[in-house]
């Protein structure tokens, strides 16, 4: 059993800490607004960030954007500041590279070590224990939490050292946003041209172009289901941070920045918290067609 302080209880963190839970973890849970934990089971609920991560072994951070780790983790009185040297602490939020470069630094000064793990997949996985961490740091310390992140994920991948994982996580969510793009170009164009959408999908679901993104999306696009597993709010702070990042990297990628429009341009008409498969929508009212069936 290991002691865990896990600060962040969104979609994502509170399906991670229940299986954290079912493996026999004692887990103490913080988060920035009060009252998200009152239908948890077997946690303990601080009231201030040192109360979650003084005295643990292992601290977890899962929060939505730059500014809330910026709040919680570099802040006064934050997890940079309050952490027992020795306790690893590990981001799984996706954030920008420079932000996680800055909450290493910290870290390293305090003689805490640290793992930036951002993860992949959405509200499914994070209840199944079926994520995909994509580990930045030291492989020592990876090795001593591997079996806390082996509760919360299907596979661990280390990329290197801290900022591999963040940087990691933009490339792959590149190719979600294109994806769910080109699905819905797809999509469109065939209804255009009177395809049964249904058999376009048998198609799919087979050929040497497959994806599991296809297959979990499509059949939802044709049934009007965009009930959020991961909200286009975040997936349009995503496409920002790619954009930030593929501009300092000196690396262009026009296809986020087509993608990057057409999720603004849904958060605009008020799908912001629809799933970001919502962005479809807008695809399909500039094509002029309806892809419910």
């Amino acid at each position: 059993m290991t002691s865990i302080g896990f600060l962040g209880l969104g979609t994502m963190g509170r399906g991670m800490i229940a299986n954290l839970v079912t493996a026999g973890h004692d887990v103490t849970v913080w988060n920035r607004t009060p009252g998200r934990a009152e239908d948890l089971t077997g946690v303990r609920v601080a009231t201030t960030i040192a109360d979650a991560v003084q005295g643990r072994e292992v601290v977890m951070i899962c929060l939505s954007d730059d500014a809330a780790v910026r709040q919680v983790v570099l802040g006064a009185d934050g997890v940079a500041s309050a952490a027992d040297p020795g306790t690893v602490v590990i981001d799984l939020s996706t954030i920008s590279p420079d932000l996680s470069d800055e909450e290493a630094a910290a870290f390293a000064t305090a003689g805490v070590p640290f793992l930036d793990a951002p993860v992949f997949g959405s509200k499914g996985e994070a209840a199944s224990g079926g994520l995909w961490v994509v580990v930045g740091g030291p492989a020592e310390t990876l090795e001593r939490v591997r079996p806390v992140l082996d509760v919360v994920s299907e596979t661990v991948h280390h990329m290197g050292p801290n900022g591999s994982g963040a940087r990691m996580k933009l490339v792959g969510n590149l190719l979600v946003a294109a994806q769910l793009h080109a699905l819905g170009e797809s999509l469109a164009l065939a209804r255009s041209a009177g395809l049964d959408l249904s058999r376009v999908l048998e198609v799919l679901a087979v050929t040497d172009f497959r994806s599991p993104i296809f297959d979990g999306v499509g059949p939802m696009v044709l049934d009007g289901d965009y009930s959020t597993s991961f909200a286009l709010r975040l997936m349009l702070k995503d496409a920002r941070l790619i954009q930030e990042f593929a501009a300092q990297v000196g690396a262009p990628v026009p296809g986020v920045d087509l993608a990057e429009g057409t999720i603004a341009a849904a958060v605009d008409r008020g799908y912001g918290e629809e799933n970001a498969s919502a962005l479809i929508k807008v695809i399909a009212e500039r094509a002029g067609v309806d892809l419910s069936t």
